[in-house]
């Protein structure tokens, strides 16, 4: 392979992977996952049940990725067979089976004497043709084995309503209680009586036109999918279930507020109530003028233009974390070298171009996956392990070419300046996609503030959010580009570079270390040995091609060729591995892991719970775990105050943290949220932690 061809295969890889996503935003017919494939089931037998995913016109499943746990105690379930799919070459996993049109399988079980009904974790991921992959998808199944057993000949009363035994009135079936958690929201608790469920889609929460407030989006915990006789396979609530219900203030003073509850449910093989109706009479207290969208709010330019604002500081000091850094050495030299004002300004605005662009992608991507039902965040595409494990690599190789194993080009002006002596515009777009990739993890002060203002507004002012993060990313260098004075400030080129040069490579290698730590945390040891394989067989095939260059005779290409086989094969072979356990562990810990169940159970015995929602690739989780979270200090804060602390681990999907993260309208991780004992809505806190903001947090 020349050089220009890899040096641009590199850059077009890692475009790709980050505009992916974006390709699907001009579709306008990209369905929401729950109508990409949607699920029926139906118990067939008293130990079997039949799972059926239809798969809309464009779309496919893959089979690989499809499996169905035990979520009952005592439930056992045999091997899960599936059906042949059809052999894919798919550039993520590699040789695939998928399935189009329909996937239907039977899933056999063991359940103990007198079960009425099983709980199954139904797991599957797809993608559309048109270019997007849905995230792994999880669903909790409720099948009711009562009727499999009429199925199987035996008597079952109650399923016309005829038979079945006295049906309570609806109040007694479906209790609604609500009480104020702050100023602008409500609590609600919604609890059907034993062998009842609510319909989740059939909630609605409404007020008078001239209430003084007005209900937003509620916050819906996870419901089970149920095979209903009336409407299909749905989501119910056969548990209680607590909503957050946040409300807009029309009048900050206080007063009473008359909430109605939308709601209809059925007995389990019983009867169906008609749609219900119940209203609740609160008390609010007075809010802040921040609470009254009307008169005293800003209107959505207003808010629009202090989150442009914040996300153009957010941007900037991204410049100054320590993942983005090792980067933005590159195109200092860049600019050092540069001889004339106009070099300076080629390579500040190819840069800002390949800033720009990559945070466009990341923008249109994340807000097209969030339309379409993904509850998705910044820093998303690193729930990927193809994405962390091929990071790895890249920074890995750039830090190799920094020690001077191999070269590409004849001199270094900035990474890209160095990837061929003709692609100095090229180099530099380079520079700036990467700028993007390596700060994806880390979340600066003020860019939370705007993201989540971001991922509510409308695409237009969303994606000018994303923008103005990108050029604050971009901005130093601009300056230094359009402005011959600070330009004149930086040192001249001389044989320091190679020095610095050389020393640069240390954070690339570290860089790249500890995105392999991630990698193994997602794939397990097994799967960071075959990266590490990976890694040595890049070496190998590289410093074969440098040899080659030194010595033509050598014709060390075949070889290396070959070496390049065996990484991208055992990288390959990385990613099929199975992930590991939970990764949050309470053994030798001070925190829990956090469940919505035990977050609820602690809330219902008035304890006191600081919740951490982290990931292992988030930077600034890492360093508030380090400096505050993980002392012995914040250990015996903990037990001084009585207070629970949950840590949500986020480097995989969970739905589960997603929906969390949108309760508190937060695009990404870090997210500390603290619940006072007794009644009371949590309180959010900084992304940015120390001791005595935690201490003042929990005492309070």
């Amino acid at each position: 392979m020349n050089r220009p061809a890899f040096s641009f295969t590199l850059i077009f890889s890692l475009l790709a992977l980050l505009t992916a996503p974006a390709r699907a935003v001009s579709e306008a017919d990209l369905l929401p996952v729950d109508q990409a494939y949607p699920v029926s089931i139906e118990a067939v037998s008293v130990d079997s049940v039949r799972i059926r995913w239809g798969i809309a016109e464009g779309y496919y499943l893959y089979k690989h990725r499809t499996a169905v746990e035990s979520d009952s105690p005592g439930v056992t379930l045999e091997p899960l067979q599936l059906p042949a799919g059809k052999a894919y070459r798919d550039e993520f996993f590699g040789d695939v089976e998928t399935y189009r049109k329909e996937l239907a399988t039977t899933v056999r079980f063991t359940a103990p004497p007198g079960t009425n009904h099983v709980l199954l974790r139904l797991k599957y991921q797809g993608c559309a043709d048109i270019g997007i992959c849905y995230p792994p998808q999880n669903k909790r199944l409720r099948i009711p084995l009562n009727t499999a057993a009429a199925a199987d000949g035996q008597a079952l009363l109650g399923l016309n309503g005829a038979a079945a035994d006295a049906a309570l009135p609806e109040d007694q079936a479906f209790r609604i209680e609500a009480i104020v958690g702050d100023a602008g929201s409500l609590l609600l608790k919604l609890t059907p009586a034993q062998g009842y469920y609510l319909y989740r889609d059939k909630l609605a929460f409404g007020t008078s036109a001239d209430a003084i407030a007005t209900p937003g989006k509620a916050k819906l915990p996870e419901a089970v999918w149920y095979p209903d006789p009336e409407f299909g396979t749905v989501p119910v609530y056969f548990e209680p279930a607590e909503i957050t219900l946040p409300l807009q203030r029309r009048d900050t003073a206080a007063g009473p507020l008359s909430l109605t509850v939308d709601y209809q449910g059925c007995k389990e093989n019983g009867i169906c109530y008609p749609p219900m109706k119940k209203t609740l009479t609160l008390a609010l207290p007075a809010g802040g003028a921040a609470d009254a969208p009307d008169a005293a709010a800003p209107s959505a330019l207003l808010q629009w233009l202090p989150a442009l604002l914040l996300a153009l500081l957010g941007g900037l000091i991204l410049n100054l974390m320590p993942c983005v850094l090792p980067v933005l050495s590159f195109k200092a030299m860049a600019l050092a070298k540069a001889n004339t004002p106009g070099h300076a300004r080629s390579h500040a605005l190819w840069y800002t171009a390949g800033v720009m662009s990559s945070f466009a992608a990341l923008g249109i991507g994340v807000l097209a996956l969030r339309g379409a039902g993904q509850a998705l965040g910044w820093g998303f595409q690193l729930q990927q392990p193809v994405i962390v494990g091929g990071l790895a690599l890249l920074m890995f190789g750039i830090g190799l070419m920094m020690s001077g194993l191999f070269n590409w080009g004849s001199g270094f002006a900035g990474m890209g300046q160095s990837l061929t002596e003709k692609s100095g515009p090229a180099g530099d777009f380079f520079t700036g996609v990467l700028a993007v990739v390596v700060a994806s993890p880390c979340t600066a002060p003020f860019m939370g503030s705007a993201l989540a203002f971001a991922f509510t507004a409308h695409w237009l002012l969303a994606l000018s959010v994303f923008l103005a993060l990108g050029l604050g990313l971009a901005l130093p260098f601009l300056l230094i580009g359009f402005l011959p004075g600070l330009a004149g400030k930086l040192p001249k080129p001389g044989a320091w570079m190679d020095t610095l040069k050389h020393w640069l490579a240390y954070p690339m290698y570290l860089t790249a270390v500890w995105l392999a730590w991630v990698f193994g945390n997602q794939k397990g040891v097994n799967g960071l040995a075959l990266l590490l394989i990976a890694a040595t067989a890049l070496t190998a095939a590289l410093w074969w091609f440098e040899r080659q260059k030194m010595s033509p005779s050598l014709r060390a290409k075949g070889i290396a060729l070959l070496l390049g086989v065996l990484a991208a094969a055992s990288f390959g072979v990385a990613l099929q591995q199975a992930q590991p356990g939970a990764p949050v562990s309470t053994q030798g810990k001070n925190y829990e892991a956090f469940t919505p169940q035990r977050l609820a159970e602690l809330r219902a015995q008035g304890t006191p719970v600081f919740v951490d929602m982290t990931a292992d690739w988030c930077i600034t989780c890492k360093v508030n775990e380090k400096a505050v979270l993980h002392t012995e200090a914040f250990t015996r804060l903990l037990k001084d105050t009585g207070t629970v602390y949950l840590v949500g681990d986020w480097t995989n999907q969970d739905p589960d943290i997603s929906a969390y993260l949108d309760q508190y309208d937060t695009p990404g991780v870090p997210l500390y949220v603290v619940y006072p004992e007794g009644p009371g809505a949590g309180k959010k806190l900084p992304q940015l932690l120390t001791l005595d903001l935690m201490r003042e947090a929990l005492t309070q």
